[in-house]
């Protein structure tokens, strides 16, 4: 429990906030700079922050660690360490949604092609980005527009 809230409280919160963040990154226009710096910036900003009130209050007296697949598992028994695992994934891979989203925007991708490699990156962020990867390559390969 943290600032009278429970873990799975903190939880709905943060996944509130990534969903947030996917659906303007995936069904809003994009030619309203403020609202593309809610899912490109402020929201992971936020969970971000959430992240590092978890690691500084919680991980100096958690067992175990990162020396090995054992220590890791140890390490998330702790519900709030477990819950910092989770907003670390919710905020790098919105961040990388992001990233994803501006890039395919400036190769002139499709929304409709963008959508289900956002939506790939939301769910199973490194085969979304490697989606992304491969359409950027064949892109290129094809003599489209080159990227930055």
């Amino acid at each position: 429990m943290l600032f009278g809230l429970t873990w799975e409280g903190w939880f709905s919160i943060a996944g509130s906030l990534a969903m947030l963040g996917w659906a303007i990154l995936i069904l809003a226009p994009r030619r309203w700079p403020a609202l593309n710096a809610a899912p490109f910036y402020l929201l992971p900003a936020l969970l971000s922050g959430g992240y590092a009130v978890l690691i500084l209050l919680y991980f100096a007296d958690a067992p175990g660690g990162f020396d090995s697949l054992a220590g890791v598992a140890r390490l998330f028994e702790s519900e709030p360490l477990l819950l910092a695992g989770w907003i670390h994934y919710l905020a790098f891979d919105l961040f990388v949604g992001g990233w994803i989203a501006r890039r395919a925007d400036a190769a002139g991708i499709s929304r409709v092609v963008q959508a289900p490699i956002l939506a790939t990156t939301f769910m199973l962020g490194p085969i979304g980005l490697l989606l992304y990867l491969a359409s950027e390559g064949a892109l290129r390969a094809a003599g489209r527009r080159a990227l930055a």
